[in-house]
C-alpha cells in the first residue's frame, strides 16, 4: 500500500503519516498538488492520495485524469466546515477525512483501498487446481500468461501471484492495454521525455520503470497494436526500456504477468498477435475457469460481495435466502465474477427483507431458469498441470467445432412490439447505455455482454456523449 499525502495540514501531517506507516503503508509527502503531479510523473507511484482540503482538488483530479493516473483521492482538513467537505466531494474526492487523524479511521481508509487478500474463494475443485498451480509458480521469476473469459478474476489472480512472490514488497503496477488509446500506450508503458510529442509538457516515467523491483501486469495484452508488440518483445528480451523521445535505454528489473480473454493461439494464426511474443509471455499458462464451471463457489462469492457492499453502503449484512441461493445457482453468469459482484451490489441496496430475497437479485429473465448459458467468449482449456501452454493435441488432431446454440424464443412479445417505429440507432443507443448502467459503469463487462469490442463501445459512448447523453463514469477491470 502506497500513500501520498499532499499539503501542510497544520502539523498533523506527520501524525497521519506515522499512523499509516504503522498500518503497513509506504508514505511520501508533497507540499502541494503541483509537486504531487511531478512526483507521480517521475515514478513515485501511489495507491491512494490524501489531499489538504485547502488545495485545488478539482484541478488536481482533472490533471490526474489528463495524465491517465488512476487512484482514489481523499480530502482531509482541520476544523473544516461541512460546506468545504461537500465541495471537496463535488470536486472529485472520494471521501473526506477529518483531522487530527484517528488511528482507527486511518486504518479503515487503508483497508478499504487494500481489500485484496492473499486468500481466494476457491472451494470448487476446478479452481483449487488453478490456485495450486499459482502457488507453485508464484515464487519463481517466470513470465505468466493468465487466460480466461472476461470477468473471471484475472487481475485478482495476478495480485495473488504478486503477493505470494519474492517481489511482494515491490510495486504491483497494472496497465489496461485495452483501455488506453493506441497512440498513448507506448508512452504509458515506457515513459517519454519532455517535448517528445504534442502535449508532452514534462518528462514522464513509464509503468515499467515504476514497477522496477516489482511486478507489472499487462492486462488484456491481446489488444496491443502489432508495432507496439515488437517493442514489448525487445523490452522482455533486453530487460530495458527507452522512453519516447530518448535514445538512452534504462535497465528495468520487473516480473511480467499478462492476461487475455482471447484465444491467443488463434490470434497468432490470424496474424493479429506476434508468435514470438506469445511464446515469451506464455512461459507458464494459468487458465481460469468460468464461474458457471465453479458451482461450489457461486454462493460463497455472492455472500462475500453482499457483505462487502453492505459495509460499503452502511446497511445491515444479510444472509442469502434459500430461494435466492437456488436462483443464483441456476443462472449461467455470462459476465462471470464481475457480473455476480455487480448483481450483489445492486441486490444489497434494494433488498427489503431480513434475508436477501430473490426479488432483489436482478438477472436477465431469458436465462433465469437455465443451468447453463452459451458463452459469447472463446473457451479456454483447463490448466495444464505442467503450466506450459499446448498448441494442440499430441497427435496433431483438433477437436470438433461446437454446435451453434439455438436462438432463444422471445418470451415477451410486447417488448418487441414496443420497438416498432424506432430507428435502429435509437434502439442500439438505449441497449448500450442500459447495459452499461446494469454493469455499474464497467465498460469491459458491458462490452462482453453486448458482444462487441471495448474499442467499439468506447467509440459509441464518445458519439453519444457528443450528442449530449449522460455517460456513466468509467470503471475497468478483468
Amino acid at each position: 500500500m502506497r500513500l501520498m499525502i499532499v499539503g501542510r495540514l497544520e502539523g498533523h501531517i506527520s501524525e497521519a503519516g506515522k499512523m499509516a506507516i504503522q498500518k503497513g503503508a509506504k508514505v511520501i509527502h508533497c507540499e502541494d498538488t503541483d509537486q504531487a503531479i511531478g512526483a507521480l510523473l517521475n515514478g513515485k507511484g501511489a495507491d491512494l492520495v490524501m489531499v489538504d482540503v485547502k488545495q485545488k482538488i478539482k484541478e488536481f483530479v482533472e490533471r490526474l485524469e489528463q495524465e491517465r493516473i488512476h487512484m482514489p483521492v481523499i480530502a482531509c482538513g482541520v476544523n473544516t466546515d461541512a460546506r468545504a467537505a461537500v465541495k471537496a466531494i463535488q470536486d472529485g474526492a472520494k471521501e473526506y477525512l477529518p483531522l487530527p487523524p484517528d488511528a482507527d479511521l486511518i486504518a479503515a481508509v487503508l483497508q478499504a483501498i487494500t481489500e485484496e487478500s492473499n486468500d481466494m474463494i476457491a472451494s470448487d475443485p476446478s479452481m483449487q487446481a488453478v490456485v495450486k498451480l499459482a502457488d507453485k509458480v508464484a515464487p519463481s521469476e517466470a513470465t505468466i500468461l493468465i487466460t480466461g473469459e472476461s470477468g473471471t478474476g484475472k487481475e485478482v489472480m495476478s495480485r495473488y501471484i504478486h503477493n505470494n512472490s519474492k517481489r511482494k514488497d515491490g510495486n504491483f503496477i497494472a496497465v489496461n492495454c485495452a483501455a488506453i488509446p493506441e497512440n498513448l500506450l507506448e508512452s504509458e508503458l515506457f515513459g517519454h521525455e519532455k517535448g517528445a510529442f504534442t502535449g508532452a509538457n514534462s518528462k514522464r516515467i513509464g509503468k515499467f520503470e515504476e514497477a522496477h523491483k516489482g511486478t507489472i501486469l499487462l492486462d488484456e495484452v491481446s489488444e496491443m497494436h502489432p508495432q507496439l508488440q515488437a517493442k514489448l518483445l525487445r523490452v522482455i528480451q533486453e530487460r530495458e526500456v527507452t522512453r519516447v523521445g530518448s535514445n538512452n535505454p534504462v535497465k528495468v528489473d520487473v516480473r511480467i504477468l499478462a492476461t487475455s480473454n482471447r484465444n491467443l493461439e488463434a490470434s497468432v494464426k490470424k496474424g493479429e498477435f506476434r508468435e514470438d511474443l506469445y511464446f515469451r509471455l506464455n512461459v507458464v499458462n494459468i487458465a481460469l475457469p468460468p464461474l458457471r464451471d465453479r458451482p461450489n463457489d457461486v454462493v460463497k462469492l455472492a455472500q462475500f460481495f453482499a457483505d462487502k457492499y453492505a459495509d460499503a453502503n452502511g446497511v445491515p449484512k444479510k444472509r442469502l435466502a434459500a430461494d435466492t441461493i437456488r436462483k443464483l445457482q441456476s443462472y449461467g453468469w455470462r459476465g462471470n465474477i464481475r457480473e455476480l459482484e455487480n448483481t450483489m451490489h445492486r441486490a444489497i441496496i434494494v433488498s427489503m427483507e431480513d434475508e436477501l430475497e430473490p426479488d432483489a437479485v436482478h438477472t436477465p429473465e431469458n436465462v433465469l431458469n437455465e443451468s447453463t448459458v452459451p458463452s459469447a467468449q472463446p473457451s479456454f482449456a483447463a490448466p495444464d498441470p505442467t503450466g506450459v501452454g499446448n498448441a494442440g493435441k499430441s497427435d496433431g488432431t483438433t477437436s470438433s467445432p461446437t454446435k451453434p446454440a439455438q436462438a432463444t424464443p422471445v418470451k415477451n412479445p410486447g417488448a418487441v412490439e414496443s420497438l416498432i417505429g424506432r430507428t435502429m440507432a435509437d434502439v442500439e443507443r438505449d441497449m448500450i447505455l442500459n447495459t452499461l448502467d446494469h454493469c455499474l459503469g464497467n465498460r469491459t463487462h458491458a462490452a462482453n455482454i453486448l458482444g462487441i469490442s471495448i474499442r467499439t463501445l468506447r467509440n459509441k459512448l464518445n458519439q453519444y456523449k457528443d450528442d449530449g447523453a449522460d455517460i456513466p463514469e468509467t470503471k475497468s477491470g478483468s
